[in-house]
């Protein structure tokens, strides 16, 4: 038996897998912002869930860039708490089990190259617009190596008398919440979303020329919710921004909704 986890932001989500080809039905509940919390009650949800059969190994995502021995979270926004706390250490002592930790955004994109949208690529771009922006590369079914993880969120693209701007203050939902004093599902007015695909291809142009991928594949719920950025003016405004390579890559919608992460546990614990 396995287990497969997802840490966000908000939600967390925990699933058992019994043949490590595929997962029951997730339990979802909200993230405790303290890490003592959290712990505690993923402890509890995993022994409900297990009703005490042995678990082989666990695997899953948490938000925020990682360490580089992925034992830990350093940088999480939404997380402030469980920056710099054993996470890897702590469940191997509740789960009695060795646990393998990513990125989210990364275990997503992973899940969504090999089960979901970027199926049949060797190259796959993965970037997530949500509370924040993340993503990662995903080189022939495998998370693409790196120093220090994936941050296309944080691209800088603008320069100017406000300062330096990152991709992420311009589009993701917190940011536009802030602007706007309203969530981004409450928000009527069309104009503001096509701004946002115009921005967003911006980001995608030097993604593109920086990772050079076969597809691009964006999720997350300013993507694929109701309303959300408009899907066709972001695919024209690339084709019209991007101009050092003949054609853009492929762009797709992420397929896998909210089990993106736990799709790319499964991979990942093979």
């Amino acid at each position: 038996m396995y287990l497969l986890f997802d840490i966000g932001g908000t939600k967390t989500r925990i699933a058992l897998s019994k043949d490590g080809k595929k997962f029951e039905e997730p339990v979802i509940f909200k993230t405790p912002q303290k890490f003592k919390q959290g712990i505690s009650v993923f402890q509890k949800t995993a022994k409900e869930l297990t009703k005490g059969e042995k678990i082989v190994k666990a695997a899953g995502a948490i938000s925020g860039p990682l360490n580089k021995e992925h034992s830990m979270v350093i940088n999480a926004s939404n997380l402030k708490d469980w920056n710099n706390k054993p996470l890897q250490k702590e469940l191997e002592k509740i789960l009695s089990t060795p646990v393998v930790i990513e990125n989210d955004a990364s275990l997503v994109g992973l899940g969504e190259a090999v089960y979901g949208a970027g199926k049949g690529y060797d190259i796959v771009a993965y970037i997530t617009v949500s509370t924040g922006v993340g993503g990662a590369r995903i080189v022939n079914k495998k998370i693409d190596a790196s120093s220090m993880g994936f941050e296309p969120g944080h691209q800088i693209i603008n320069i100017g008398e406000e300062g330096f701007k990152d991709l992420e203050s311009y589009i993701s939902g917190a940011d536009i919440k802030a602007k706007y004093g309203m969530e981004p599902y409450e928000i009527e007015n069309e104009a503001v979303f096509e701004e946002l695909a115009e921005v967003l291809a911006y980001g995608l142009n030097n993604t593109i020329v920086h990772w050079s991928p076969d597809i691009v594949v964006l999720g997350g719920p300013m993507i694929t919710g109701d309303p959300a950025i408009p899907f066709k003016s972001i695919q024209k405004h690339v084709s019209n921004i991007l101009k050092i390579f003949p054609t853009p890559p492929v762009i797709k919608k992420a397929e896998l909704d909210s089990t993106g992460g736990l799709y790319g546990a499964l991979v990942l614990l093979k």
